[in-house]
């Protein structure tokens, strides 16, 4: 038996993959699996145009075969088998795309995932075993014959015997070292498993000895364990089907056992796509948000098929960030069977998927606001945030895709509005879209801010997430709208009249709103008298970009930097107790500096904000009331 040697190139190929350098080992027997496919799909095709060729589809399978006291892991198909040209032409030499980037592929210090680079996937057996044989006969030939290898040394092809057309692949395994438990090849259940997660839709079935427990003839309780040949994959995936064929309880049993959810999902889609790219996508949005998924570990990502076989568990190019809460698949004949992941990265066919997927995803979104308006509010409730992340990520690059799918709770409706309905119920002459954060609605309700705007008849929008606000001042405006923080010193909802009559009365007491001011220090940068106020005494408006509940946010967070809101203490014209201290400041000015720090301590405290120093307001009153 002669030995043949592989091409210089060849050997340094089988070399790095037969030292693993590709981690992920198991997706050999994917690779075979579908090669044995291909084999019995070109067999059935042929027979369909050429009358010599008799086969009936039912007989057509693959088996797995282990045999553990020989180490010995055996792949068969009924396929068209190879002549020993094809032996030597497919397995002999490894394909020329093999050479492309082969030498820049050596260079790189990290490892390569060869595999889909250079379309070799038989070989990746070498990763778990020492010697591949491969016994084929052509459908086109009576004589069979076997291609032998153990690697870099060469490999041999010599006449042999096969009793039908096909081909059988016997994988010896490697012995077991510190790092790779290679016996696991061997072991039933783990192939199985290997089969079900990669080639679960392989459209053949694939037979392997499985172990089954039954009851033994005779008995009622006792049970015997037998060896049996099995089908281990499912064969015909869900999304195959016709939708009108599907109900709604198998979608929903699909996606539990495959995405291990113990509640039905809020919406399914199902959609196939015919065009430059196609592909079939079963897609799902959950009702509720897993335990990590706002946390680093979350992975997103979609499950990638080509053809029924599984390519990659997590494809996360195929979802945008801020639709990571998807759960589902995309099965594309139009990919590699081997892609890399390096690859995806700049695959154009699925940056084209991806952007369907996107406009897929927002279509059924809306709809759901729509339609189901009380599903799409338990949807938000769950995965809201991670929207609004989707909108001022980037610098509001996606703002103008996600900001129809903003909802937030309306004082005027006391339920949740999109921006859309707001406007829609805007008052006539009114151009601006009014806001107020807080913790909560019952603690924004109680801002003396937000008193005097619901008076004059203005819906506003209740912001309690922490993000809130970083989305509207990302958004800027809506519809040409410009957004406007009640909390703000530039709301603007007095009429002339008013306007005239506050700035006489702060102009008048300016010695005294300076004294104020001064005992604050640089706790705010201006005290005056104010009418946007009813029943309360005081409170804080802000100038800039950060208001006070931003402060407390930021305030809140682990990092030394503070970030500080630039205050406006405003103080109720229309309440005694600016009677009070204009008296006062006339009789005695060192006492109004007392004052000023309750009322700026109060007004604090109205925010849900923190004091400096409690103890020294709690003297201050202390030492008031015992005057």
């Amino acid at each position: 038996m002669k030995k043949k040697q592989f091409k210089a190139e060849s050997k340094k190929l089988l070399d790095l993959m037969i030292n693993s350098i590709y981690t992920n080992k198991e997706i050999f027997l994917r690779e075979l699996i579908s090669n044995a496919s291909d084999a019995i799909d070109k067999l059935y095709y042929r027979s369909l145009t050429d009358q010599k060729i008799k086969v009936d589809r039912e007989d057509f399978k693959i088996s797995i075969d282990i045999d553990k006291e020989h180490r010995t892991l055996t792949i068969s198909d009924n396929g068209c088998g190879m002549t020993e040209e094809e032996l030597e032409n497919n397995l002999g030499t490894i394909a020329k795309s093999g050479s492309l980037d082969f030498k820049a592929a050596l260079q790189k210090e990290e490892d390569v995932n060869i595999i889909g680079q250079f379309g070799v996937g038989f070989y990746s057996a070498f990763m778990v075993s020492d010697k591949i044989t491969v016994t084929s006969r052509s459908v086109d030939s009576k004589e069979a014959y076997t291609w032998e290898s153990s690697g870099v040394d060469g490999y041999s092809i010599e006449k042999s015997t096969r009793d039908s057309v096909g081909t059988t692949i016997t994988l010896t395994i490697k012995e077991d070292t510190e790092e790779e438990k290679y016996s696991d090849y061997l072991d039933s259940t783990h192939v199985s498993n290997i089969v079900k997660k990669y080639s679960d839709y392989i459209r053949y079935p694939i037979e392997m000895e499985l172990e089954h427990s039954h009851l033994k003839e005779g008995s009622e309780e006792e049970y015997e364990t037998v060896k049996e040949q099995t089908v281990v994959n499912s064969r015909i995936p869900l999304w195959k089907k016709e939708k009108k064929d599907i109900k709604e309880e198998e979608y929903q049993n699909f996606y539990h056992e495959k995405f291990f959810d113990y509640e039905d999902a809020l919406k399914t889609i199902h959609t196939s796509v015919e065009g430059t790219v196609s592909y079939t996508a079963l897609l799902y949005i959950p009702s509720h948000a897993p335990y990590d998924f706002y946390t680093k570990e979350y992975e997103k990502g979609l499950e990638l098929y080509s053809n029924g076989v599984l390519i990659m568990d997590k494809c996360a190019d195929l979802l945008p960030d801020y639709f990571s809460f998807v759960k589902g698949l995309v099965d594309s004949s139009d990919l590699s069977l081997n892609i890399s992941r390096e690859m995806l990265q700049h695959d154009r066919q699925l940056q084209l998927i991806e952007k369907n997927i996107e406009k897929k995803i927002k279509k059924e979104l809306e709809t759901m606001l729509a339609e189901k308006r009380e599903d799409y509010e338990k949807f938000f409730k769950a995965f809201g945030m991670q929207l609004k992340f989707g909108i001022y990520n980037q610098f509001g690059i996606h703002k103008d895709v996600l900001q129809d799918l903003m909802i937030f709770y309306s004082s005027k409706k006391e339920k949740m509005v999109t921006f859309k309905e707001y406007i829609e119920n805007m008052l006539e002459g009114q151009d601006k879209i009014y806001y107020a954060a807080g913790e909560s609605i019952d603690k924004i309700n109680l801002l003396p801010q937000v008193e005097k705007v619901k008076d004059k008849g203005y819906e506003i929008l209740y912001l309690t997430d922490y993000t809130d606000e970083f989305v509207i001042q990302t958004l800027m405006n809506y519809d040409g709208k410009e957004f406007v923080n009640v909390s703000s010193e530039s709301l603007d909802l007095d009429s002339e009249e008013e306007k005239e009559a506050i700035q006489k009365e702060n102009e008048s007491n300016k010695d005294l709103l300076t004294a104020m001011k001064d005992a604050l220090q640089e706790k705010v940068t201006e005290v005056r008298f104010t009418n946007r106020l009813k029943n309360h005494p005081v409170c804080l408006t802000t100038e800039g970009p950060v208001s006070m509940e931003m402060e407390k946010i930021m305030s809140a967070m682990p990092t030394e930097e503070k970030i500080k809101a630039q205050a406006i203490m405003e103080i109720n014209d229309a309440h005694p107790i600016a009677q009070k201290i204009k008296t006062l400041y006339a009789k005695d000015p060192e006492e109004v500096t007392k004052y000023a720090q309750i009322l700026y301590a109060q007004a604090r405290l109205i925010e849900g904000l923190t004091l400096d120093n409690p103890s020294e307001i709690s003297n201050l009153i202390i030492d008031m009331m015992a005057k």
